[in-house]
């Protein structure tokens, strides 16, 4: 059976899988692969860097075939010229995340793209509604990188967000990472997901290969939420989300003494220092809960097709068939 839903519909996209615009890792190869492979792929231009998506963007109009694409915002970090200067490329989307849309929501509208928005929250997702978004994203606590301090996990969370925005299209995201994920997301009234973690362990993202190589042998609790990671690089995220990241030495050092670290400038330099030494990471390792079930690091266009015939095929058994 096909799964034709409302988002497949509205982006004319075969499957209801979409990517998640992580930022820096989702660059123009990525987007490119997941659209080609039917689903919607989005860049992960984070804060609308002009150099980074002066480099990406090219990559991925040259080989998305021609197929629906769309761009990812922090919208508390980016602004409205980076916004306007990547709708004039033609985006059959732009989604907005951790932050008010409002102030971007009618520049989409009027440049013919949709307007996606992620929410962690009941009260972002009334915002995502009242600033008219096309698609909300319900992002569950199981997520990979950046997601609410104090959200909900998946499960309960995307049929509340389902039900206040009917009848504007709703993705899950968080915790999904194979078919099963999929085929939950659409019997919890989700119109498809939106995979992260996934994603990054493919040929075609933008992370360090040791990166790709730890999500596949990491553990769903060896994950964890903090602020540490976000803190010790300098990194100015609003305190409101934490970040979801593999083991890393330095959060074993400074765990639940984030305030503490904050008014350390040594050991912020001393951070900064280890980095250089190529000691640890460049920057930490993003990863969800659902890591345990990714064991392949596979190309993105043929892993689209595999999560949708693995939900179906979950659809079906789950019906008896």
């Amino acid at each position: 059976m096909a799964l034709s839903t409302a988002f497949t519909r509205l982006f004319g996209v075969e499957h209801p899988i979409a990517l998640a615009p992580m930022g820096g890792s989702a660059g123009g190869a990525l987007t490119a692969a997941v659209s080609r492979g039917g689903g919607l792929g989005l860049l992960g231009s984070g804060n609308g860097d002009r150099d980074w998506l002066d480099r990406e963007l090219p990559v991925l109009t040259a080989e998305s075939a021609g197929k629906p694409w769309g761009v990812g915002f922090q919208a508390w970090a980016t602004d409205a010229g980076a916004v306007e200067w990547t709708l004039e490329r033609g985006p059959a989307a732009v989604m907005l995340s951790f932050g008010d849309p409002r102030p971007f929501a009618e520049r989409v509208r009027d440049a013919g793209a949709a307007l996606i928005v992620q929410v962690t929250d009941l009260e972002e997702a009334h915002r995502a509604v009242d600033a008219g978004a096309d698609v909300i994203v319900a992002q569950g606590t199981e997520a990979g990188g950046h997601g609410a301090r104090h959200g909900r996990s998946t499960l309960p969370f995307v049929p509340v967000v389902v039900d206040l925005a009917a009848p504007v299209p709703v993705l899950a995201a968080g915790g999904i990472a194979d078919g099963r994920g999929v085929a939950a997301a659409l019997a919890l009234g989700a119109a498809g997901a939106l995979l992260g973690t996934r994603f990054q362990a493919t040929a075609e993202a933008l992370v360090d290969r040791a990166t790709a190589r730890a999500i596949v042998a990491g553990h769903s609790e060896d994950t964890e939420r903090n602020r540490v990671l976000d803190i010790a690089r300098g990194s100015h995220w609003p305190a409101k989300y934490t970040a979801r990241t593999l083991p890393h030495p330095f959060l074993d050092r400074w765990r639940d003494r984030e305030a503490e670290l904050a008014n350390d400038a040594q050991a912020r330099q001393s951070y900064q220092e280890a980095v250089a030494r190529g000691e640890i990471p460049a920057l930490p390792q993003w990863a969800g809960e659902a890591v345990d079930l990714i064991d392949d690091l596979p190309c993105a266009a043929g892993l689209v097709g595999t999560l949708a015939a693995q939900a179906e095929d979950a659809l079906k058994r789950a019906c008896g068939g």
